[in-house]
């Protein structure tokens, strides 16, 4: 009969999860037992090069495995980019070397399992929905503001990650009802105007307090409150656009809760004034929406990672 460390059908090996999280600037390895408590946790600087990251990722797992003592564990990844179900290649990644490769299929090769591979945003959302500040809740709805901005949905603990494997990617919708002066909006990598990462970004933030150039955001609140009238004015503006950039997602998904993640989650002020300010542009007689901070913190990317087999037969 098989034991914990046997192959099941299909799929990976049971017993231990493992889950990475590939940043531009540092990866990390979380192991999680059965029942879902943190068993190891590694943290490397990510190498600059494809052939690099792959032999760190490698290298990782393997020593990951050698300290649980089993190998042959599930493993999911977290990347700044998704796969593209048309070529099944990395598309998007902020790690420039990533795109255009078969990430999953190489890995698989080298570490000879399968390899599910999603968005960090996705991996932000999993985690909360499972055991994090959406846990207990039908539909969640994460959000990463940070040096970029991100979504994942949760329906009924699964990622909604739809037919062309772009769901939640909300930081590359338009911002809603915009103003003369936001029209149309700065241009965006991805080659738009006006996208919300475009404008909720922590560099957007930063560049709308200190002027052009400025990326680091850090502080303004008690800028504002100490008296800053620039912090003050641009912290306004960015209420009022995560109130409406909201507020379309509430029209469209009506989630139970709404968690945000990345650096500018820990603004205080967001909670505080986004719930009421988009309620003059939800449909309908009520307009409640429940935001809350990601309960893992920055852990949460990687943490979903090792989710991301969760419920996988």
């Amino acid at each position: 009969m098989p034991g914990p460390a046997d192959p099941v059908a299909g799929g990976p090996r049971a017993g231990h999860r493992l889950g990475i999280d590939l940043g531009g600037t540092k990866t990390e390895i979380v192991a999680l037992d059965p029942g879902g408590a943190v068993r190891l946790r590694h943290r490397i600087v990510t190498p600059p090069d494809y052939d690099g990251i792959l032999a760190a990722i490698a290298g990782l797992v393997r020593a990951a495995e050698a300290e649980l003592g089993q190998g042959g564990a599930s493993l999911g990844l977290g990347i700044p980019g998704s796969l593209s179900p048309a070529t099944g290649l990395v598309r998007n990644a902020n790690t420039q070397c990533l795109n255009g490769r078969a990430l999953d299929r190489d890995l698989e090769a080298r570490l000879g399992r399968p390899v599910r591979l999603s968005n960090d945003a996705n991996c932000l959302a999993l985690s909360e929905a499972a055991d994090g500040a959406g846990a207990g809740h039908a539909v969640v709805f994460a959000v990463i503001l940070g040096t970029g901005v991100g979504g994942g949905v949760v329906v009924g603990g699964r990622l909604l990650e739809g037919l062309n494997r772009v769901g939640g990617e909300w930081g590359h919708t338009p911002l809603p009802w915009m103003t003369p002066g936001e029209f149309p909006g700065p241009r965006c990598w991805c080659g738009q105007q006006g996208c919300l990462e475009t404008l909720l970004c922590g560099p957007a933030l930063a560049a709308d307090w200190k002027g052009a150039g400025a990326r680091d955001a850090t502080g303004i609140e008690a800028a504002a409150a100490a008296g800053d009238a620039a912090a003050a004015a641009a912290l306004e503006r960015y209420v009022g656009r995560l109130a409406r950039s909201l507020a379309a997602v509430v029209n469209l998904l009506d989630p139970e809760v709404i968690v945000l993640g990345g650096g500018l989650s820990g603004l205080s002020r967001l909670y505080a004034e986004v719930p009421a300010r988009a309620a003059a542009h939800v449909f309908g007689d009520v307009a409640r929406m429940r935001l809350v901070p990601a309960r893992h913190g920055d852990s949460s990317g990687v943490l979903g990672a090792a989710r991301l087999w969760d419920g996988a037969g």
